[in-house]
């Protein structure tokens, strides 16, 4: 019996023993556990804080990595690069990207054959694009290449002086000297074909102030169509750049780069009182940059000023899409609302 006993004691205070042993090493890994966290916590942060700083100096190089001279290299098959000179000592890089029905005949083809196309009766799109960058790059710049140019339009994206592979210093009277010029060569190859130019962020600005100046010369745009575009650069609002002047206070000096000594004016709330040319704002509801209200309001002064809300059109994208600023080419929409609007152009 006493064996038995001692046997039954013995199991016992092994039993407790594990079961100490057990909580001491569930305890060790807790305290493991909550080490690997904070110290993966730690390594994040510092990632973090790394890409925050060298971003801003990385993304200019992105940039300046394509050869802008061959837009094949970025998937535009069907697209020539020349450059126009608007000015003594200015160089102007430009894309011309031909429509769809003229995809595979385009291959090989030289400068000569392109300016030829431009007469086919095709609708043409003068592409300005926004801040920092070039024609190539933020994607969202070929998305709209690529768009346009499927529904079958002829499409010229620039870049204005200073920016890509352009020449020269931007300034606000350089920009609208540039689109004038890239107009006029256009329409000395394109015959009665529609030129319409589609301005975004910045571009919008620069799209309003050439509009105007067209008129002042009895020429104008077929149609205008606007994308996250801002009131004004200056007075009531601020300009759509100082979000990021203000949240990175570094940023000017290497993202935006080609302006950052240029304040533009670029008043679209004021251009469009005098423009009369067809209309079509754009803009993403959840636009961080440029906010709705300034696309509402724009919408309101041109519908005031051509007493019209069939010349003018604002078409808005719900914030659920996740368009922000540079999206709106990713909608599966986007080509019949285009379409709509060059069609009411030929009415």
């Amino acid at each position: 019996m006493k064996r038995r006993i001692d046997q039954s004691e013995r199991k016992a205070t092994a039993a407790g023993k594990a079961q100490r042993t057990g909580r001491h090493k569930s305890k060790d890994l807790n305290v493991l556990s909550r080490s690997q966290w904070w110290e993966w916590t730690k390594v994040g942060f510092l990632t973090l804080c790394i890409l925050f700083v060298t971003i801003p100096f990385l993304l200019p190089y992105l940039y300046d990595s394509v050869d802008l001279s061959r837009p094949s290299d970025v998937g535009l098959n069907y697209t020539l690069n020349i450059y126009l000179k608007p000015e003594e000592g200015v160089r102007l890089g430009v894309w011309y990207t031909v429509p769809r029905h003229k995809w595979q005949e385009s291959k090989g083809q030289d400068l000569e054959w392109f300016k030829k196309a431009l007469g086919d009766g095709s609708p043409i799109f003068l592409y300005l694009h926004g801040n920092a960058g070039n024609r190539a790059s933020p994607p969202h710049r070929i998305g709209i290449a690529h768009v346009l140019s499927a529904a079958g339009y002829h499409v010229l994206a620039m870049d204005y002086r200073g920016f890509g592979d352009s020449t020269s210093e931007p300034t606000e009277r350089g920009l609208t000297t540039d689109t004038l010029h890239l107009y006029n060569w256009v329409k000395a190859h394109s015959g009665n074909s529609l030129v319409c130019v589609w301005g975004h962020s910045l571009g919008s600005g620069v799209a309003t102030n050439t509009a105007v100046k067209l008129q002042e010369e009895g020429k104008h745009f077929d149609g205008i169509i606007l994308e996250g575009a801002f009131t004004t650069g200056k007075g009531e609002y601020q300009h759509p750049f100082t979000w990021f002047y203000w949240k990175f206070p570094y940023i000017q000096y290497f993202l935006f780069n080609p302006l950052k000594d240029n304040i533009l004016e670029l008043p679209s709330n004021e251009n469009l009182k005098k423009i009369r040319t067809p209309l079509l704002i754009l803009h993403a509801e959840d636009d961080p940059i440029v906010p709705f209200d300034m696309a509402k309001e724009l919408y309101s002064l041109a519908k005031n000023a051509q007493k019209s809300d069939k010349r003018v059109k604002l078409v808005s994208f719900e914030s659920s899409l996740g368009y922000v600023h540079n999206g709106l080419y990713k909608d599966p929409r986007l080509p019949d609302i285009i379409r709509e609007f060059v069609q009411s152009l030929m009415a």
